[in-house]
């Protein structure tokens, strides 16, 4: 097994481009089975706390109160160790979080600390994201089919290009302000410079960058 560790130190910046193998709807509206964790999880922690009930009640735990410290068995069998709010985010998961997660996504495209100090980690069905990797600050966790309309190149204007363009936590849209939040059949991420809706029941998702709508991309 060939280890690949993040630890807090600063990576290369780079767009977050990456392959979704395995890239669900929305935080309850899955459809990949495979898309799960492993089984073999590392915590490490002064306390262990249990796994929000939902991902808005999570949204901004302590290091206090969740594990610093969480080694996955990524893709291809890589060792990946989340750090930081990184890891106090995925550990304050309920169970059933982490499986719609799945395994997270290896390479440096897929897990940075930016120049801004923002960091981020890729997973098979999502994303977390906190402004940096100090402790105590909030990180978010992005599904599916949000994650992946963030994850769309665009211009400054938030209009999807096929080069030119930037995306993820470098894109128009910015990082997460906030977790995934349910208005009737919608799911609602809100980001620094926009929002993302995805509708359940149509399966649209409508991207809206500095209070324009633009196209999804998707």
């Amino acid at each position: 097994m060939r280890k690949f560790t993040y630890r807090r130190t600063a990576l290369v910046a780079g767009l977050a481009v990456l392959t979704l193998t395995a890239a669900g709807c929305s935080s309850d509206k899955k459809d990949d089975a495979s898309a799960t964790t492993t089984a073999s999880v590392t915590a490490t922690s002064a306390a262990e706390s249990p796994a929000a009930s939902d991902t808005s009640a999570s949204a901004a735990t302590s290091t206090s109160a969740a594990a610093d410290s969480v080694t996955l068995t990524g893709e291809r069998d890589v060792e990946v160790t989340l750090t930081g709010p990184i890891a106090v985010k995925y550990s304050s998961a309920t169970e059933a979080q982490k499986k719609d997660l799945g395994k997270p996504l290896t390479g440096d495209h897929n897990a940075e600390k930016r120049d801004s100090g923002v960091v981020f980690q890729q997973f098979q069905g999502g994303v977390i994201t906190a402004k940096n990797d100090d402790p105590g600050t909030p990180a978010y966790i992005t599904w599916g089919k949000i994650r992946d309309a963030w994850n769309v190149e665009r211009d400054a204007e938030g209009v999807p290009v096929k080069t030119g363009g930037s995306n993820g936590s470098a894109g128009p849209l910015g990082i997460a302000t906030s977790d995934e939040q349910t208005e009737g059949h919608l799911k609602v991420s809100t980001f620094e410079h926009g929002k993302v809706t995805y509708d359940t029941k149509t399966g649209k998702v409508t991207v809206v960058v500095n209070g324009k709508d633009v196209p999804s991309g998707l």
